[in-house]
């Protein structure tokens, strides 16, 4: 509490006291949370705590400078915003903080079998050994919240990018239900979509081509969410490793004196596998 009473206190005399942090509005700060935030992405896809350390205190400095400039313009301050979330969690978890209310005031929050019929609701949910029920119940409990989301997919923000966009898209349909029954059941809808983006690549219709290609990407999409893969950390690994072994190639191309336009595919191909070899060796 004192180490975070000191940084609303440096942030106030930021706010007095320096050019740049006296103009800023929520406006000019968005980019910049945009920014830090995907440095906080970046530290945590690297496993690198001391940077997530860092990079958590960023955005946290743009949660309260946010918070100081509404004060200023007597709309909230930084304690509404924390008890609002604090809340919002307690309200979103009536299994841990409400469990004689579960099965009054709150949705259903387990699928009801015939085996169930001796066990209460609440029983049920206090002893779920999996998050499945929790998420079901989070999406209905903010459905009924009077200043919740108004349908399922409200809550997917606009601006997330198109990858994971999809996945919450799906995660939030499976949330209430709609989702394949059996997992496996997955691969016919990826087999059918890549064959119908091959059957428009063949006609060279592009724009019909690109609609294909979305439909074939969110199924992908969606099979890696039924088996438990996170597709955004799955293409960045992807990402990295093709920077790795072509940074590789890149530095073979310089001690060599050769720029990599002068390389034949072979030649760079070879040392691609060179690459991959040595990652397979650690």
């Amino acid at each position: 509490m004192q180490a975070f009473g000191r940084l609303l206190d440096v942030l106030d005399e930021l706010r007095q006291k320096c050019p740049w942090d006296k103009k800023q509005t929520p406006e000019s700060l968005r980019p910049n949370t945009i920014e830090e935030t995907f440095e906080l992405c970046d530290a945590i896809m690297k496993n690198d705590q001391h940077e997530m350390m860092k990079e958590l205190g960023d955005v946290l400095m743009h949660t309260c400078f946010y918070a100081m400039i509404a004060r200023e313009q007597g709309l909230y301050d930084i304690a509404d915003v924390l008890n609002t979330e604090t809340d919002k969690l307690i309200f979103r978890h009536p299994h841990v903080y409400h469990p004689s209310q579960v099965g009054a005031e709150h949705p259903r929050p387990l699928p009801y079998t015939p085996e169930d019929s001796g066990q209460s609701d609440t029983d049920k949910f206090a002893k779920a050994e999996t998050s499945d029920p929790v998420l079901q119940n989070w999406e209905q409990i903010k459905l009924k919240a009077k200043d919740g989301n108004k349908t399922v997919l409200s809550g997917v923000p606009a601006s997330l990018p198109s990858l994971i966009k999809a996945y919450r898209i799906q995660d939030k349909a499976r949330n209430v239900g709609f989702d394949w029954e059996k997992k496996e059941d997955v691969w016919d809808k990826v087999r059918e979509e890549l064959a119908e983006l091959e059957a428009e690549l063949n006609r060279e219709d592009k724009e019909r081509s690109e609609a294909e290609l979305g439909d074939f990407l969110f199924a992908v999409i969606n099979a890696a969410r039924l088996y438990h893969l996170n597709p955004e950390n799955a293409l960045e690994r992807t990402n990295q490793k093709f920077i790795s072994r072509f940074n590789y190639i890149e530095a073979h191309s310089i001690r060599a004196g050769r720029p990599l336009t002068e390389m034949t595919l072979e030649e760079m191909d070879a040392l691609w596998n060179e690459a991959k070899q040595k990652e397979n060796n650690h």
